[in-house]
């Protein structure tokens, strides 16, 4: 049976078949997997989810995956929670975060797009896969390549958070770090694929890696009952994610399995690294790039490669984007974290904060349904938060200690029922 898939140039359209390649010959523009809409509506039916397990396979149909391909592990189906006390506070009726936080292997929703990646880089015989990182992506691949039996080398920032350099590290895979933001270590990573025969999920296998971003969206839709929200508020890094949940409920509405209706995308960026933000806010043809200089170093993409498709995206669909700064980010993951129990990592209080700045500026309606993405754990990035929680100072082990300290340090009175 022959692919219902393949790639095609985002620009000018010319198909490439199906290869470990990233970009059009001609026009050098990005490829993307296109499918046959009208084979897949043979075969993809959604009465058949219901023997599936919940994680990203049930939707496989939609995935460009070999024919033979048997999922090695389980990544995805994380939970859509219904942010009841967040919407006291923010004063909306239906707000939703889609918590990728607890995603399984480690943690976010790269652990979708690595799955995929890797999938391909089996079929296309690749031992040795890596990518270029900002944290994430480089756990996500040392884990799965721990799994699957691949050997692994991860590129990343110099300055990365350590707990994500630890949470690649204990996997086994090899680590290069480089003087240099991500916008360098991609370029560099750009130069390894062209010169060894490794599959690096983010550059010569990026158009099968961006799809695994589908499946996030997919759940989104069959959480809400098959329906599709209002609005959706999503980070942006190197700009792929916003695009991929469009597409997926492009998708969705194609083969019948949802109604259409309009869909407003907003992303989320912080103020020291925000140039999609800045190009919508500007109305700019292109963005323009930027040194990133912020504490959320897992959206700190200068020059986003999907950067020009979020724009367009987002204005097509009457969406906006905005940023915030790192103080506001700490304060965005402290409220989430009080107020739902979910410990967002700094890109998640980008996407928070955001949220909270689109509803004050009348962007989101009070009404209207809306699902904020929350793509990472927040222990991965503890450094960002430690002064805000300094430890207290230690009591003897008797009552009387720890009635004075309810009185000095709670003002609890310590006589409520004493000699009741």
């Amino acid at each position: 049976m022959a692919d219902c898939y393949e790639l095609r140039c985002r620009e000018c359209g010319k198909t490439w078949g199906n290869a470990p390649r990233s970009f059009c010959d001609d026009c050098f523009a990005s490829l993307e997997v296109s499918f046959d809409y009208d084979a897949l509506k043979k075969t993809a039916h959604r009465e058949n989810l219901a023997s599936r397990p919940f994680d990203m396979w049930r939707y496989k149909e939609f995935l460009p995956l070999p024919e033979d391909f048997t999922p090695p592990n389980s990544v995805g189906g994380t939970p859509l929670v219904r942010a009841r006390h967040l919407s006291e506070r923010w004063g909306v009726d239906n707000l939703y975060v889609k918590n990728d936080a607890v995603c399984f292997p480690t943690l976010s929703f790269k652990d979708r797009v690595v799955a995929v990646a890797l999938a391909a880089a089996r079929r296309f015989n690749f031992q040795t896969v890596g990518c270029s990182s900002t944290g994430n992506l480089a756990n996500a691949v040392a884990a799965q390549s721990a799994q699957q039996g691949f050997d692994a080398c991860v590129f990343i920032p110099a300055d990365l958070e350590p707990a994500k350099i630890l949470n690649t590290a204990v996997y086994g895979a090899r680590i290069v770090r480089i003087l240099g933001n991500y916008d360098h270590v991609n370029r560099l990573c750009a130069q390894i694929a062209d010169r060894f025969q490794w599959g690096l999920v983010n550059v010569n296998l990026r158009p099968y890696y961006a799809e695994g971003s589908k499946t996030h969206g997919f759940e989104i839709a069959e959480q809400l009952g098959w329906r599709l929200p209002d609005n959706v508020v999503v980070p942006m890094a190197g700009g792929s994610l916003i695009g991929k949940i469009a597409k997926a409920f492009r998708e969705l509405v194609t083969l019948g399995w949802v109604e259409p209706k309009p869909v407003k995308f907003f992303g989320a960026q912080a103020t020291g690294c925000s140039p999609i933000s800045d190009g919508v806010k500007r109305n700019l043809a292109r963005f323009e790039p930027q040194k990133p200089q912020t504490i959320a170093r897992s959206l700190a993409i200068g020059n986003p490669a999907d950067g020009p498709y979020a724009m367009k995206l987002i204005r097509e669909s009457g969406g906006w984007a905005e940023d915030i700064s790192d103080p506001e980010i700490i304060a965005a993951i402290k409220e989430l974290a009080e107020a739902e129990g979910i410990f967002a990592e700094t890109a998640g209080g980008v996407t928070a904060g955001v949220t909270q700045k689109l509803l004050t500026q009348g962007r989101i309606q009070k009404h209207e349904t809306t699902v904020v993405s929350i793509t990472g754990n927040g222990l991965k990035t503890t450094d960002a938060l430690i002064a805000e929680y300094p430890l207290s100072e230690p009591i003897p082990p008797r009552l009387e200690a720890f009635e004075a300290l309810l009185d000095q340090q709670l003002a609890v009175p310590t006589a409520i029922g004493k000699g009741a």
